[in-house]
């Protein structure tokens, strides 16, 4: 297994401790001190039969993250070689923290040489023995008193003291209660909390694309401590090498969730370990890898940074290295011949058989937004330059071939029902070779006048003419869309409000699927019923990222009214993972109570309204450096031209 690291201080809390020093480090070779022991930092005085620590710091090829915990608060930390690593909770939780920004580095083109094939090669520091007496230094405070996020158990964790409803406040108490600890930590918050469950299953692990909301709430409310914990300990997960069948995913993959476990250490008295499980899809549903969290954590990481202020995270040398390991997973090239990611069902948030295997608009819109945020992050020198220059490419490419083939509106259904077929040349108006028989009887009275949408999936001889929300939402949050396009999405929404919003915003997919194309598609899935769970299922969630793409779209008053419609029934209900019904009158049949990313997408739905400045800050508008770079092929061919040229000409 190999892991990112840096060699560091912690900046959560001081404490003591002595390590002599042997060894090369990251950036260098350290020359060997004159003196047998080293004092790190801001460490206080030893005490007379204080600790001494005698070891190196050294380049291992495994590693555990592994925390021993004692009774009287010590913290342990055990290598994967059953040699013992000693660091004080607050420094060796929070090891990957210590980097600095890779921007002084840049010069000295320090990148290459920590870039390696496996990740970083330094590691924590390495102990090679303990002597006994007081083995490990006692730290100065109480971990719940550290400062920052350690006071979460505490009754005065908000730091933005504001006034809020009954329901707000029960949200609020909901969320923080959820908080996964990880060695006195937090790093993130389980999936769902219910107390009457007694069979979680994996709803009680830190999934990435559930802490989004949550992290977003925490960050609007002016708690960033658990959020930059996650995306630092998701990133030493990165690395990890994991199989199904004697098979290992790609480097760069990030973990669907991840779990803190604690276990008895064997020979110890009274001691036991935290171990942060990660979980690639090899313990799934269906062993699927996920797509959607390594362009996820892209996406928070800008995030963090804009409504911080504070850039020194992504500009560190390890969060550029995991930027560059996402990006060169996504950007690989392979047999596929569209700009578009080609990915297997239940690859997303739809992590079930529902059809949307090959090329889904949900992935599409993610990986436009990581690209977005990757071009902002990404410090560009010698060994970054060529995937600038490829992901700006991509960035082109994807937005025209989403645009122009993805968008359906009544014209458009009109083009695809006159569509000739078998067409073969670069000038064939129908360069997918659909058939006008695939367009679905209930889509040509569905679709509005006004308005339109991007379809679920498109693949040679298949258009998938569902209404995916979350694909359609990014598409406006990142200007994946036109600017009348993402008018349009807003519009049918509008529009179509009883089918899409109806009693609890807002429906994953319209229409479900049913009888023997239900059968088929999802392997006839119990839980997949029509109007229920992903099939047609409402979830609450999507409400924060609703209220964002209105906000963008100058029309709050939309995302108002739909939080109107959630609010007078998520308390009462229990805070549910989603509805089931057309109307979403019912609480879906298997669906979890006090589910975390229901109550975070609540909070940062009217923190979000609360505060349209901050909600700027995590949208993109229209890009012409983009639509600049445009390839398009189709202006050499048969005439037409490039959609974003023909409505928004560069100013």
């Amino acid at each position: 297994m190999h892991t990112c690291s840096s060699l560091g201080i912690s900046t959560m809390k001081p404490c003591r401790i002595l390590i002599g020093f042997k060894s090369s480090s990251m950036f260098g070779t350290i020359a060997s001190p004159k003196l047998k022991y080293k004092r790190i930092g801001r460490f206080s005085k030893l005490e007379p039969n204080g600790c001494k620590i005698t070891g190196s710091v050294q380049v291992v090829d495994n590693l555990s993250r592994r925390c021993i915990c004692f009774s009287n608060g010590y913290r342990l930390y055990k290598g994967s070689n059953d040699r013992n690593r000693c660091l004080i909770a607050n420094v060796a939780s929070d090891f990957r923290n210590q980097s600095t920004s890779s921007e002084s580095y840049v010069k000295q083109k320090s990148f290459d040489t920590i870039y390696i094939n496996g990740g970083f090669k330094v590691k924590p520091l390495e102990i090679e023995s303990i002597e006994t007496g007081h083995d490990i230094v006692k730290e100065d405070k109480k971990v719940s008193e550290v400062e920052g996020l350690g006071s979460l158990k505490g009754s005065n964790y908000s730091r933005v003291e504001r006034e809020v409803s009954k329901i707000e406040k029960e949200a609020w108490d909901l969320l923080r209660n959820s908080v996964v600890f990880y060695c006195g930590h937090p790093v993130g918050t389980v999936a769902a909390n219910d107390p009457a469950d007694s069979q979680p299953l994996n709803y009680d692990q830190v999934f990435v694309r559930d802490f989004i909301p949550s992290a977003l709430a925490f960050l609007l409310n002016g708690e960033e401590e658990i959020v930059k914990n996650f995306l630092l300990h998701t990133l030493q997960l990165q690395s990890w090498e994991k199989t199904v069948d004697c098979y290992s995913p790609g480097q760069g993959l990030m973990p669907a969730s991840f779990k803190v476990r604690s276990q008895p250490l064997d020979g110890s008295d009274g001691a036991f370990e935290e171990v942060l499980d990660p979980d690639f899809g090899e313990s799934a549903i269906g062993r699927v890898a996920p797509v959607d969290s390594g362009l996820w954590w892209i996406i928070l990481v800008r995030a963090y940074g804009k409504i911080t202020g504070d850039y020194t995270l992504q500009e560190r040398v390890d969060v550029q290295t995991g930027i560059r390991l996402i990006l060169n997973l996504c950007l690989t090239n392979g047999f596929d011949m569209f700009p578009t990611l080609l990915v297997s069902d239940g690859s997303c948030m739809i992590d079930r058989r529902m059809g949307i295997h090959g090329h889904p608009l949900e992935i599409q819109a993610l990986f436009y937004s990581a690209l977005r945020c990757s071009r902002e992050m990404l410090i560009v020198n010698d060994s970054t330059k060529n995937l600038v220059v490829e992901l700006n490419n991509r960035l082109s490419a994807l937005s025209f071939h989403i645009r122009e083939y993805y968008w359906v509106d009544k014209n458009k259904i009109n083009e695809i029902y006159r569509y000739k077929t078998e067409e073969y040349s670069s000038d064939a108006v129908n360069k997918f070779n659909i058939y006008p028989e695939q367009i679905p009887s209930w889509l040509v009275d569905w679709i509005p006048e006004e308005g339109g949408y991007f379809m679920g999936n498109l693949q040679p001889a298949h258009m998938d003419f569902r209404f995916f929300t979350l694909g359609n939402l990014w598409s406006i949050v990142s200007s994946l869309g036109t600017p009348k396009q993402n008018e349009g999405i807003l519009n049918l929404i509008e529009a179509k409000w009883d089918d899409l919003v109806a009693n609890m915003p807002l429906k994953i997919c319209f229409p479900a699927m049913e009888y023997e194309e239900w059968r088929i598609i999802t392997g006839s899935d119990p839980k997949n019923t029509p109007w229920s769970y992903h099939n047609g299922g409402s979830w609450p969630t999507l409400l924060w990222q609703f209220t964002l793409a209105c906000i963008k779209m100058g029309r709050p008053e939309v995302a108002r009214n739909a939080i109107a419609v959630a609010e007078k029934k998520l308390s009462i209900d229990r805070w549910p993972e989603y509805y089931d019904m057309r109307s979403a009158r019912l609480i879906g049949k298997q669906s979890r109570l006090f589910q975390t990313w229901t109550i975070a997408g609540f909070l940062t739905s009217k923190l979000l309204l609360e505060n349209p400045e901050k909600a700027s800050l995590l949208f993109w508008e229209e890009d012409y450096d983009i639509l600049q770079n445009c390839i398009c092929a189709l202006s050499k061919g048969n005439g037409n031209k490039c959609s974003r040229h023909r409505q928004h000409p560069k100013p």
